[in-house]
């Protein structure tokens, strides 16, 4: 398997020419539970360009009735790029000053359950973000009310 770096930028442009409105090639989860994941999504496939077919545990959109949860899902989109070894995008948890743009952001609550996750767009001097959903641009990190933050740094994606 060939590993590819994760083109941060295009990730970025990606979120950019999306955050506020939206791409028709994908469904918009809005009114079914919300679109931020997809929109996440979305934005690291624009950076990997390779998405995992595996049923039920992949990562991938063909359509509303095609996809993957982690495509949609805050905790599976977590669970699959913390744990993907195969064909996709992987990452790795890291601190808010290691996190990067094009690097995702996902906020939760004190139980443990995470609900939101936006797409980092720049991290100096603060962090900013773009989201679906409760749609932003640029949207400082620290406006948002949230309990955590964990930071998922893309490291790069195996073809």
């Amino acid at each position: 398997m060939q590993v590819i770096p994760y083109d941060r930028e295009a990730a970025i442009e990606y979120a950019r020419r999306w955050a506020l409105s939206r791409n028709p090639a994908y469904y918009n989860f809005e009114k079914i539970g919300g679109d931020c994941t997809n929109f996440a999504s979305q934005c690291i496939y624009a950076g990997a360009r390779v998405m995992n077919y595996t049923p039920v545990s992949g990562w991938y959109y063909n359509s509303l009735s095609s996809r993957a949860p982690a495509w949609t899902s805050v905790q599976y989109l977590y669970n699959f790029l913390i744990g993907n070894k195969a064909q996709g995008p992987y990452a790795r948890v890291v601190s808010r000053q290691e996190a990067e743009p094009g690097d995702i952001v996902q906020l939760g609550k004190s139980d443990g359950v995470f609900y939101h996750s936006p797409v980092i767009t720049a991290t100096h001097p603060i962090i900013l973000v773009a989201a679906h959903t409760y749609d932003a641009l640029d949207r400082p990190l620290d406006t948002y009310i949230y309990d955590q933050a964990r930071f998922i740094h893309i490291e790069g994606a195996r073809k």
